[in-house]
C-alpha cells in the first residue's frame, strides 16, 4: 500500500507541475539547466553570457531581425549543386584557402 501512496503522491505532484508551469521562474529554469551542464559547457555558456552583456556587436546582432526573405530559385540551385558536390566526394576549399587565393 505504501508504494501505491508514494506513486499517487508523485503523480499528483507531476500533475501539479504541469498544470502550473508559470510558478517556475525563468531564473529557476536557468539554474536547473546550469546545474546539468558539464564544466566545459558551463565555461562556454559563461563566455556567451559575458559577450551578450558587454559586447555591443553581439548585442546588436542578437537584436537584429531574422532574415525572412524567401530563397530564390538561383540560391536553391546553388545549394543543391554544393550538396551534390559534397555527396559525390568532391574536395572542398577551406575558408583559409579562399582568403589566400583571393585576399582579404
Amino acid at each position: 500500500m505504501a508504494a501505491f501512496d508514494s506513486a499517487r503522491t508523485h503523480a499528483r505532484g507531476t500533475r501539479r507541475r504541469r498544470r502550473y508551469p508559470s510558478l517556475v521562474t525563468v531564473k529557476g529554469r536557468l539554474h536547473r539547466v546550469i546545474d546539468e551542464l558539464s564544466d566545459a559547457e558551463a565555461e562556454v555558456a559563461l563566455r556567451r553570457i559575458d559577450a551578450m552583456r558587454s559586447d555591443p556587436l553581439v548585442r546588436s546582432l542578437d537584436a537584429a531581425p531574422v532574415d525572412d526573405e524567401p530563397i530564390t530559385p538561383v540560391e536553391e540551385a546553388a545549394v543543391a549543386e554544393a550538396d551534390a558536390a559534397r555527396a559525390a566526394g568532391e574536395p572542398s576549399i577551406s575558408f583559409d584557402e579562399i582568403k589566400r587565393r583571393y585576399g582579404t
